[in-house]
């Protein structure tokens, strides 16, 4: 049975698909080409024979002048006989099957398990192999501990893979309390609640879980409160009034700075939607006020 912690672990890829090029550059020294688009694609490499084959993750990256790639994202938390065959199977269908260039990624929880998943994977002859694989892999040995919180904020999808794959790590309290925080100033409820819960199972289960929980229960709690939602209520009507004045100015309408300090300075969402409705037809600035 596949577990929560394993399937946290390449999801954080799914939910920021530019992430994994990020990890490769930042983490592992990889010189992968500037990415122009990136997507999950169908990770089922099942072929019509009743045998299923499914990767993990499987992205599309497509780069700037330099081909796209495919990249099989693989969780593993143990070592597994079975594997390494598998891996070779999946890499040279997906070539066959896509006309793609396959990249295989691994992340590792623990550094046991990374030098094993590391090691080349041979087919053939020992001195002439006819295929050699050899795995990009991820885990406490070469992805950094990640205390501070400018660097948290800069790239929160790798910090919260880091804080899983240091999920042992003596540290680990601080690590999480450094990502909790950030997550509740840097991020909206729902994106935040996401990265929270999908880190709670990247953790698996370990103390750092429990140290997790009740910092997530305090961000919720943060969230809930009048404070909160009086911080969130000011940021939705700011982005509100900028809206509203966007659409005057692609209008070319004329916005005095006595109207842009009413836009401005108005905190009734309500009434910003409204405003927001009459910029698309009005015919001049002062029709959004109309009613008063």
């Amino acid at each position: 049975m596949v577990s929560s912690s394993h399937e946290a672990l390449h999801r954080i890829f799914q939910e920021d698909t530019g992430a994994i090029v990020r990890a490769l550059r930042q983490l592992l020294g990889v010189p992968f080409p500037e990415p122009d688009r990136a997507f999950v694609v169908s990770p089922d490499l099942t072929e019509i024979a009743p045998i299923e084959r499914r990767v993990d993750t499987l992205l599309q990256v497509e780069t700037k002048g330099d081909g796209t790639y495919l990249f099989a994202i693989e969780s593993q938390s143990r070592r597994d006989p079975k594997k390494p065959g598998a891996w070779a199977y999946y890499l040279s269908y997906m070539h066959a099957k896509f006309g793609h260039q396959p990249v295989l990624v691994v992340l590792c929880p623990d550094e046991s398990t990374a030098r094993w998943a590391a090691r080349p994977i041979t087919l053939g002859i020992p001195d002439h192999p006819s295929m050699t694989v050899r795995p990009l892999v991820l885990g406490p040995g070469n992805v950094p501990v990640i205390t501070d919180a400018k660097e948290v904020a800069r790239d929160i999808p790798i910090a919260a893979f880091s804080a899983m794959t240091h999920s042992k790590d003596e540290n680990v309290d601080g690590i999480l309390k450094v990502l909790a925080t950030t997550l509740t100033k840097n991020l909206p409820v729902g994106e935040a609640t996401m990265y929270g819960e999908l880190v709670a199972a990247g953790l698996g289960n370990t103390p750092a879980r429990e140290i997790w929980s009740d910092l997530m229960s305090a961000l919720l709690d943060f969230f809930r409160s009048d404070h909160a939602q009086r911080a969130f209520a000011e940021v939705r009507a700011e982005k509100g009034a900028k809206d509203v004045l966007r659409v005057l100015s692609r209008r070319e309408l004329e916005v005095t700075a006595e109207t842009r300090e009413r836009i401005q300075s108005c905190t009734d969402l309500d009434l910003l939607d409204t405003w927001l409705d009459r910029a698309v037809t009005a015919s001049r600035t002062e029709d959004l006020f109309a009613d008063g």
